[in-house]
């Protein structure tokens, strides 16, 4: 039967830990090319061309050459099409805006079929791209047509309704730059930094820091008003009225111009400045209850100048945007809703995405505007003459940064208000004319503190530097040298792996860490089995990481696991490699030769952290041969000391576990110490030497104390290991 020059997909896998291609969650897609095998890039009339006109941005894809353009040589020269639809998704993921740039296409040895993976930061998108991927390359190969605006747009609805939001990313992206881990809790913006007990929450300007009632607090803006008054931070003098009458006694009584805002509002919406006049005011008190979520509405002193939005994050201001006011001019043509299209919509700023740091403006919409238009006679279908300038907003759109230009007892003033409120995070309004000079020299005062403030308008101002807020998050959140880690042990391998993870679990627990353990034989917390069912799997690995109890946890995996799901874990501080049997069992993974098994069963060291250790089966050739690739120190056990790498290792100065007689043996360098006699223990245990050298290995490695490793194994009973089921 004649092939079709077709790509299939015959099987798809999210790899979501450290797998064989890479440290980062992948897709892996498993291809056949069918009859395109014979047909490399060189020998498809008009592909280059095609994909060229279609993703102008693979000039920019390094691949294996190494530099720009090295993906379009491999192109122009001949390459297939497994590794060409790698570049293709890579790029529409760019084009949907989730940048990344790691993928890897491998021949599979069978003819035709190859295995391609892609770094993905979130699986709906790279499923997506997946298949919109394969259309636009048979389109391109094929010479038919093909909606490459509509696949993008679908794929951004996808990235819009499936990533993490800017800020959000933002702040992540700061933990990566100080290696914190992180892990998504949900599908929206709530997310883990850290494991275990080390871990922070955050969710976007949220953190498990911030609390109930200061953010009560800040949407009470008559409450916090006093409370900031009573500690003698400025602000405006003003009442709370409960109609539209009284919202004009107390103008009055204030003095014009004032200001109208909801009272338990956020973040401007409702609010109405500079009011001169008894209609303009009622009418602004009908808007702010409308947009409140009561009909108590605040009416306070109007303060000139520059609305300023402060970022305080701790207990230090670390971003600062000024407003600016709009305008737009007429041509005696258009209305209202035009001009603002044309002249302030038109801004690449403004937009309805999460990414957009300002909103589009809708004056036939927006309450306000509508209000400010009616106090200049106008409405939003009102046509100015050509060259009448017509105020939209008098102030807002937050866009200009000055962080470097704020007076340092406006700075004060800002973190104190913060503090007053209960937040560690706060947005700060203020009104100035100049926020170069304190706000008593100029009538300024702080008008609104913001819980979970945005982030936008510091991260992408209109003009400015943008500023690294979520670093400044990052750095509230963990002090220096906190990297919000617990131990991680990873035990890899077929020969007594579970034995290994429990034994190095209860010698963790000894220490007086809560610890979990996941492995072949369940689920463990403090030495009591949660779960009974097989618990190497992702998932398990995740219940443990993120349990804010668990204080040390150890994982037992297989060659299956890391194919099949990837590492449950990033980094660990230990790694334990027993063997590299079994590829046998693997072949429907195309593994079929000890290299093969080898790259799997290697991702346990390449995932072990500088300072953390690996621990290594010596009288295992292959195993043996992984210390060279492991970034930390080594730890090889094995039965015999005579075996020539354990004296080459010892001779280095380097640390080995094994056996003298009945003696297990601690060899650092030319030192020995005997830390037991293998008789002592449980006949269960005592029965698995080559285990038990392996978990002392790794309790070595963690500082356990010599003794409570004895006496630790000694009462460790396989026999009666059979703790009361209960649930995580």
């Amino acid at each position: 039967m004649t092939k079709k020059k077709e790509i299939s997909v015959l099987r798809v896998s999210h790899l979501r830990g450290p797998n064989i291609w890479t440290y980062r969650p992948v897709i892996e897609a498993w291809l056949d090319i069918g009859a395109l095998e014979e047909f490399p890039s060189n020998l498809l009339p008009g592909l280059y061309e095609r994909l060229t006109a279609w993703l102008p941005g693979l000039i920019e894809h390094r691949c294996g050459v190494g530099e720009r353009g090295g993906f379009l040589e491999r192109l122009r020269e001949g390459t297939w099409s497994g590794h060409i639809l790698e570049h293709v998704v890579l790029e529409l993921q760019n084009l949907a805006g989730m940048r990344t740039g790691f993928g890897k296409t491998r021949s599979t040895g069978e003819a035709g079929v190859y295995k391609m993976a892609f770094r993905t930061r979130q699986e709906q998108v790279g499923l997506a791209a997946l298949d919109a991927g394969r259309a636009l390359l048979m389109a391109a190969i094929d010479d038919t047509p093909y909606d490459l605006d509509g696949a993008l747009a679908r794929l951004k609805d996808i990235v819009d309704r499936h990533c993490l939001g800017p800020s959000t990313a933002h702040i992540v992206e700061a933990a990566t730059e100080r290696r914190i881990p992180f892990i998504r809790l949900t599908d929206g913006n709530l997310v883990q930094l850290g494991h275990g007990a080390a871990q922070r929450r955050i969710w976007t300007a949220e953190t498990d820091r911030t609390s109930a009632i200061a953010e009560s607090i800040a949407s009470d803006k008559d409450l916090t008003k006093t409370l900031l008054q009573s500690c003698g931070v400025p602000v405006p003098e003003g009442s709370l009225v409960r109609s539209a009458g009284q919202a004009w006694e107390e103008a009055q009584d204030i003095g014009l111009p004032v200001v109208v805002k909801p009272y338990d509002g956020n973040h401007g919406r409702g609010v109405s400045l500079n009011l001169m006049t008894q209609a303009d005011v009622e009418k602004a008190y009908e808007l702010a209850a409308r947009k409140g979520d009561s009909a108590s509405v605040i009416v306070e002193r109007f303060i000139p100048g520059d609305e300023h939005r402060l970022l305080v994050v701790g207990t230090r201001m670390v971003a600062a945007a000024k407003g600016e006011s709009l305008w737009v001019t007429g041509d005696g043509v258009g209305d209202i809703v035009a001009l603002v299209n044309s002249q302030i919509n038109i801004d690449p700023r403004r937009g309805e995405g999460e990414d957009a740091p300002l909103s589009p403006v809708k004056p036939d919409v927006s309450g306000e505007i509508i209000l400010e238009l009616e106090r200049q006679g106008m409405s939003a279908q009102s046509v100015p003459q050509a060259g009448q300038k017509v105020l939209i907003q008098p102030n807002g759109n937050v866009a200009i940064d000055v962080t470097d230009q704020v007076h340092p007892s406006i700075a004060h003033a800002a973190a104190l208000a913060a503090r007053i409120v209960g937040l560690d995070i706060a947005g700060i309004d203020l009104v100035a004319e100049d926020i170069t000079r304190p706000l008593d020299e100029q009538r300024g005062a702080i008008i609104e503190v913001n819980a979970s403030p945005g982030l936008l308008a510091h991260l992408k101002p209109g003009e400015g530097a943008a500023r690294p807020v979520g670093t400044a998050i990052i750095a509230h959140l963990f002090a220096d040298g906190e990297s919000g880690r617990i131990p991680i042990i990873g035990v890899t391998g077929s020969k007594g792996t579970s034995l290994i993870a429990r034994l190095i679990g209860c010698l963790l627990h000894l220490t007086g860490k809560h610890t979990g353990v996941v492995s072949g034989q369940g689920l463990y917390l403090d030495q009591r089995q949660v779960s009974g069912e097989n618990a190497m799997t992702f998932e398990a690995g995740q219940r443990l990481l993120i349990n804010r109890t668990v204080e040390a946890a150890v994982f037992e995996s297989n060659a299956r696991m890391i194919l099949a799901e990837g590492l449950a874990y990033d980094k660990c501080a230990v790694g334990v490699v027993t063997d590299m049997d079994g590829q046998e069992a693997l072949a429907d993974f195309h593994i079929h030769d000890a290299d093969g098994m080898a790259n799997v069963i290697r991702s346990q060291v390449d995932v072990i952290l500088p300072d953390g250790a690996a621990v290594l089966n010596a009288a295992d050739a292959r195993v043996a041969d992984l210390a060279g690739l492991c970034d930390g120190r080594v730890i090889f056990y094995a039965l015999d000391p005579a075996l020539p790498v354990i004296e080459a290792h010892r001779a280095a100065g380097e640390r080995a576990v094994f056996m003298r007689g009945q003696d297990v043996v601690l060899g650092d360098g030319a030192q020995e110490t005997v830390l037991f006699q293998m008789s002592t223990l449980k006949p269960g245990t005592a029965r698995h030497p080559d285990t038990v050298l392996a978990a002392v290995a790794a309790a070595w490695a963690l500082d356990v104390p010599a003794a409570l490793i004895g006496a630790g194994l000694r009462t460790f009973d396989t026999a009666a290991d059979k703790a009361a089921k209960g649930k995580l």
